[in-house]
């Protein structure tokens, strides 16, 4: 069977992502309140829980039209869900939204090794997409099931449109005739370079790096406006200097050009050399502010990887397109690509110049660019990263406990935040449900404060939210079913428990990658934290972030405490004698 054929039949035989019950969705929403509630609340929330299920509720209705709902859809909460988490949300890209991934770094100095492996990662790209393109990429299973793979085609020629209510995503990617060019920039200039040949085939590495030393010699730092920091904005701010750029024929022309692209490479300009982990996350995740390379970036596209002079390098991915395992997979695919030597010999055919692509800036168009300038360099200044390496095991000692080395990380966060600040939160861990036609993720919860009964409820509510039977993207459902039928909003959407119990003071992630790098984004609300964390076989790879304008949080001291957590949970399952 050809290998196309193969993949469409394997992704028929994903199956629907099906609705969880309603009273189990309710009864278990109930229990992730018990350690968030005292004793009355929770009292209270319950009754109007209740009524809410009762027979011939609002509940049940809303359960009926959300089961008709996923017989008449390709998965009944996906676009909902991309729509509210992404597109309706106004709060800037940078930081708030898009996962950056540093990669560990490569045996190069300076600009010469910097534009060799950005060519030899460029082909790597390329290579990836020709699989995906051709039906050719090895379909993924999970706890043997097939995953649905259509994400895949959608990570490349695509990009985020900002909006004034809210933005769009635009996919330009077709299997044949589809764009043909990468985006490159470099001190804060934009380049179109055609990564294919007149035959259809990409360019060799030799080609593209001859390439991108023309796009070197042609981008010498100037006076040239950091066109890119627009894409920073606040997303209502960002749409309305965005219909004015366009307004423009040469704007909107060289715009097109980024959106349409395959994806962005991004040349970055030497910073402070400081081999530090904090600093070349924050690299990646920013750009380092509107004197370094935040210019360098265009936040709204799919994908955007970043190679600096020093060796360092990652990528940036826009979260309402790509999710972490379909980025591990490209990733897994690219560092592979990157161990071989390029055996390919360069045709003998001129290539045509890479195309600068230009921006006329009048006074409106300025003025936006300085305002972006400073509320960049404001969330920057108000960023706190701490990454650290924890060295006493990895995930190989949690193993031989026999125990989830998720959960066991899972439990030290809480146990650290609960040493810090004295209290539990929601916490939100990221479930796949791939699994699903259309399936994107949903929440695992942390529903205990009791530990030993939380390191086997985490590992319980994981497989329930891994199996579509997680609550928040149910609840969610219910909700905007309701707001989509013009009803009031339910009453329990308008409990302060429910704005308590989805107010994420920790957001946490696991790095998709079987390599020694570092994931980072920002927290999802001003007074919690986003925990990231990289479990190896005898090390633990973490970032922490918060925002410096809340007193009360405090990246450096929840890694110290974390750190001391994991020892200690160490001690309580291995005392030493």
């Amino acid at each position: 069977m050809h290998r196309a054929v193969l993949r469409q039949a394997h992704s028929s035989s994903v199956p629907p992502q099906p609705v969880p019950p309603l009273l189990q969705t309710l009864q278990r929403y109930l229990t992730a309140l018990e350690p968030l509630l005292p004793p009355d609340e929770l009292e209270h929330t319950r009754r109007i829980v209740q009524k809410f299920g009762c027979p011939g509720g609002l509940g049940e209705k809303l359960q009926r039209e959300l089961i008709n709902r996923a017989k008449h859809s390709h998965n009944w909460i996906s676009d909902w869900w991309v729509q509210w988490a992404y597109l309706e949300c106004r709060q800037p890209l940078a930081v708030h939204s898009n996962p950056a991934i540093s990669l560990p770094k490569r045996d190069f100095t300076d600009w010469r090794g910097q534009l060799v492996f950005a060519s030899k990662l460029i082909a790597g790209v390329l290579d990836f997409k020709a699989q995906v393109d051709s039906g050719k990429l090895a379909l993924e299973y999970m706890r043997g099931q097939p995953l649905c793979m259509e994400l895949f085609p959608q990570l490349f020629s695509s990009c985020r449109i900002p909006g004034p209510k809210h933005d769009l995503v635009v996919h330009y990617g077709r299997p044949r005739r589809g764009p043909a060019h990468i985006t490159v920039v470099r001190n804060y200039q934009f380049f179109q370079l055609d990564v294919y040949n007149s035959d259809g085939t990409p360019l060799t590495e030799s080609q593209i790096h001859a390439q991108l030393l023309r796009i070197r010699s042609q981008s010498w730092k100037t006076d040239k406006e950091p066109m890119g920091i627009l894409t920073s904005e606040h997303r209502h701010t960002w749409g309305q200097a965005y219909t004015r750029l366009l307004r423009d024929k040469i704007n909107k022309e060289s715009v097109r050009l980024i959106e349409k692209s395959i994806f962005t490479l991004c040349l970055d300009s030497p910073v402070m050399r400081i081999s530090d982990e904090n600093r070349m996350a924050a690299q990646i995740l920013h750009g380092g502010g509107t004197y370094s390379n935040s210019g360098n970036r265009w936040f709204d596209k799919t994908l955007q990887f970043v190679v600096g002079e020093d060796g360092s390098w990652g990528l940036l991915y826009e979260h309402a397109t790509a999710e972490g395992p379909p980025i591990s997979t490209l990733l897994d695919h690219v560092l592979e690509y990157c161990k071989k030597p390029d055996r390919m010999r360069a045709p003998l055919v001129p290539l045509p110049m890479p195309k600068k692509l230009y921006f006329y800036i009048n006074s409106e168009i300025k003025w936006d660019l300085e305002m972006a300038k400073q509320n960049l360099d404001i969330l920057i200044n108000d960023l706190d990263i701490k990454c650290f390496n924890f060295q006493c095991f990895g995930k190989e000692f949690v193993k031989q406990l026999k125990l989830s080395p998720n959960s066991f990380i899972q439990v030290a966060i809480q146990l650290a935040y609960y040493r810090v600040h004295s209290e539990v939160c929601a916490a939100c861990d990221i479930a796949s449900l791939r699994m699903f036609r259309g399936g994107r993720t949903d929440y695992i919860r942390s529903p205990t404060n009791q530990m030993l009964s939380f390191i086997r409820a985490f590992d319980d509510d994981a497989v329930s939210s891994l199996m579509g039977q997680g609550i928040d993207r149910h609840l969610l459902g219910l909700k905007l079913q309701a707001i989509e039928e013009g009803l009031s909003v339910p009453r329990i959407f308008m409990d302060t428990a429910y704005g308590l119990a989805t107010h994420w003071k920790l957001r946490t992630g696991q790095v998709p990658t079987n390599t020694d790098s570092v994931m980072c984004f920002g927290p999802l609300v001003p007074d919690g934290y986003a925990v990231c964390y990289n479990p190896q076989q005898d090390h633990v790879h973490f970032s922490i972030t918060a925002f410096n304008c809340c007193e009360e949080t405090n990246a450096e001291k929840l890694a110290l405490t974390l750190e001391r957590s994991l020892r200690d949970l160490q001690e309580l399952f291995q005392p030493t004698v």
